[in-house]
């Protein structure tokens, strides 16, 4: 049987592509702060990191709903159980789900429709540490969060350690948007947020101007203070 000639060629493009296409994503979180993070992530645990530690994890293709945010001001016993000031998990070092309001989100989900992974920071949680989410080569947005937002947070969504969204306060559909899409939009208070984290959240339908995509198959990094 005569095999033309570009065939092996072909193959390895398509071995290079389904590759891309179905491995896991790589995070490298990093902090930059002065002082000691406990980075989480859902899925992937939890982990202490001092000023200039990384932690690496891996995301496998397909993941949705995922999202990575420090804690701050964390006691955990020898078992890895205690308590955080923001960010909270259950009282776990390691995280089984999301955290307690305030915690800056970074928020993914990989290998979705057309090859794009989506991604974005989020202060719809609330806000505790500046945040860079970006990919590890030049291939799409970084993403940056670094306003000095709990030294300017207004006094109804002061919160010790970082400054909550005001969903969080208020519980109404005005910040929450409960009622469904096209039933809430920017407010003066998640206008706060906007005006110093333009690339982030603000509000839950706050997707136009949040919600961005990178190829599939992109490695990312996660940073505290950038």
């Amino acid at each position: 049987m005569n095999f033309p000639k570009n065939l092996p060629l072909a193959v390895s493009l398509l071995a290079i592509t389904f590759f891309a296409y179905t491995h896991a994503a790589t995070f490298d979180i990093i902090n930059q702060c002065t002082y000691t993070v406990w980075a989480a992530a859902k899925p992937g645990g939890g982990r202490r990191l001092d000023q200039g530690q990384t932690w690496n994890i891996n995301v496998a293709p397909g993941t949705t709903q995922a999202r990575i945010w420090g804690r701050t001001n964390c006691n955990f016993d020898a078992s890895g159980r205690g308590q955080c000031e923001t960010g909270d998990c259950d009282g776990l070092l390691e995280c089984q789900g999301y955290g307690k309001p305030p915690n800056t989100l970074a928020e993914f989900a990989l290998n979705q429709p057309n090859n794009l992974d989506f991604v974005d920071i989020s202060n719809v949680d609330g806000f505790n540490i500046p945040m860079e989410f970006s990919p590890t080569t030049d291939v799409c947005r970084r993403l940056v969060c670094n306003a000095p937002i709990n030294d300017q947070c207004p006094n109804e969504l002061r919160t010790p350690g970082g400054c909550n969204n005001p969903c969080t306060v208020f519980k109404t559909n005005e910040y929450c948007c409960t009622d469904g899409p096209g039933s809430c939009g920017p407010t003066t208070l998640s206008k706060f947020f906007k005006d110093r984290c333009p690339d982030a959240y603000s509000y839950p339908q706050d997707d136009p101007t949040s919600l961005f995509t990178c190829p599939s198959g992109t490695n990312y990094r996660v940073v505290f203070c950038p």
